[in-house]
């Protein structure tokens, strides 16, 4: 049986990883342009498709049926070839974002709830919401409530994020500030990809619920395969692929104190998780065409910083890397974000006497154990997981490994 995504341009997606742990069927990546969206869909030899933009209201008159659901929203996202060849449309999305909610564990009934955006992702989002009691507030960029009169709605519990704002590779967009809205409970947003978009990390950072649109993915993923295969799959079957998917997706950070084996380490760590390694510090020398010591000696600490920063935004932004930073990259507070907005950081400890300094300019400027002391509180806030690195390489690994393992 043979089943895909339909879109215009699709690139990178994660449906095909999906679908292969949902089902014994193929599952393709279809781009169609516009005008020869309706010969595909006449002639196509597939059984099943997913529609993906621009394609979820333009398919509709080529469907012989709609389901409930998709003529309720008037979008597809979901088309099963039925024995006699007809097209029946289905709208699986409603589910994925129902399944995102109840996850977050945020009471919905009487609340009022933002909804950024007015496509189609709106309206699903806003049904859900209505079914689930609370009072959703469509916020476009001009309608009646528009970006513009956002005070009006300083008394918003949560807020859901349907627009693309913040997707990669457009990672330091988005859409709103948080700072006018002092009842605030959670923030959704329908992105994956970061897996912490800035608004999720501003919210984050308030200590607010929030949840990224992964779940979601996988949910309406697992209703879709039902409709292509007409049977079901269990329920656990969602989680069990979320952490398969977040476990790739993700990278794993490593930072510490110079010398404390974040580049030995970090290599066995890619190899043991399937990852592709990359050390920061190589990078930046490899960009810039010079060594770190004679960037340092020539133009100082501060310009060495500063490209530091650059090489970190862009790290960051990719997905399934195992990366180990320079030792000082927590002397600035804005590196936090472009580490964490798409992985999980572990700090490697090593006792100060074990700590080489050969060919550490910044590690030769002054007793190892002060820089230690000034960089004890910054290691600190970056770090999810700390990781004692004096012992064994197996004996890290297994930290590491563990605590990577049982997040999920």
């Amino acid at each position: 049986m043979e089943c895909g995504l339909l879109g215009r341009k699709l690139g990178h997606s994660y449906s095909p990883q999906i679908h292969a742990m949902l089902g014994d069927y193929s599952y393709r990546l279809f781009e169609v342009e516009p005008e020869k969206l309706e010969g595909f869909l006449r002639e196509g030899s597939f059984q099943g498709l997913n529609v993906t933009i621009p394609y979820k209201k333009a398919v509709i008159p080529f469907l012989a049926e709609l389901s409930p659901t998709a003529r309720k929203l008037g979008a597809v996202n979901t088309i099963v070839r039925r024995p006699d060849g007809s097209l029946i449309g289905h709208n699986t999305d409603y589910a994925g974002f129902r399944s995102m909610a109840q996850r977050s564990g945020l009471a919905f009934p009487g609340k009022k709830v933002l909804v950024l955006g007015s496509g189609g992702a709106s309206n699903t989002v806003i049904a859900v919401l209505e079914e689930l009691g609370a009072h959703p507030v469509c916020i476009s960029r001009s309608g009646e409530d528009n970006y513009g009169n956002l005070s009006r709605h300083a008394d918003a519990s949560i807020i859901v994020n349907a627009t693309p704002v913040g997707m990669y590779p457009a990672v330091e967009d988005t859409p709103l500030s948080l700072d006018g809205f002092p009842k605030l409970e959670g923030v959704l947003d329908v992105i994956y990809n970061p897996a912490r978009t800035r608004l999720l990390l501003e919210a984050e950072e308030r200590g607010l619920v929030t949840e990224n649109g992964l779940w979601m993915l996988v949910a309406q993923a697992k209703e879709s395969a039902e409709w292509f295969t007409d049977s079901r799959i269990p329920e656990e079957t969602v989680g069990k692929i979320y952490c398969a998917l977040r476990g790739r997706m993700e990278n794993l950070i490593l930072i510490g104190m110079p010398g404390s084996g974040k580049t030995t380490v970090g290599q066995e760590l890619a190899r043991h998780l399937g990852k592709q390694f990359r050390d920061a510090d190589a990078v930046l020398e490899e960009t810039s065409g010079r060594g770190i010591a004679d960037i340092i000696r020539t133009d100082g600490e501060a310009v060495f910083r500063g490209m530091e920063t650059k090489t970190l935004a862009q790290l960051g932004k990719e997905s399934g890397l195992v990366i180990a930073t320079g030792g000082g990259c927590v002397t600035r507070a804005e590196n936090y974000p472009l580490l964490h907005r798409n992985g999980v950081i572990f700090r490697l400890t090593r006792d100060t006497d074990k700590l080489p300094t050969q060919g550490r300019p910044l590690s030769q400027a002054g007793p190892l154990s002060e820089m230690r002391k000034r960089r004890e509180p910054m290691y600190c806030r970056f770090a999810d997981y700390t990781v004692d690195n004096n012992g064994s390489l197996d004996d890290t690994l297994t930290q590491i490994i563990t605590a990577w393992e049982e997040r999920i």
